[in-house]
């Protein structure tokens, strides 16, 4: 029977994290300074979510509904937000 087929849907995404860096280390100017200044906002965006995702599953007393994840800080964690929330497993 044809019409109980399953159609399963996955997205896949690979994230090259490298790049947190000091810029004082780093002597960065101009573009590459900007860069770096990006991709450290990103990351840090990024451990603000896991951070709050992670807190809010060990700590039920609170109701999940009213917890705020803060995925619009960044384009990196508004690009892996289905990927970091809701049944997802990374």
């Amino acid at each position: 029977d044809r019409s109980s087929k399953v159609m399963r849907t996955s997205k896949f995404h690979l994230v090259d994290l490298a790049g947190s860096e000091r810029n004082k280390r780093t002597g960065a100017v101009g573009e590459r300074f900007v860069e770096s200044i990006q991709i450290n906002q990103g990351l840090l965006a990024l451990g603000n979510v896991i951070s709050t995702l992670g807190d809010d599953s060990h700590n039920q007393q609170r109701n999940s509904q009213n917890r705020h994840v803060p995925y619009r800080q960044s384009k990196l964690t508004r690009l892996l937000r289905d990927s970091l929330g809701g049944n997802s497993r990374t």
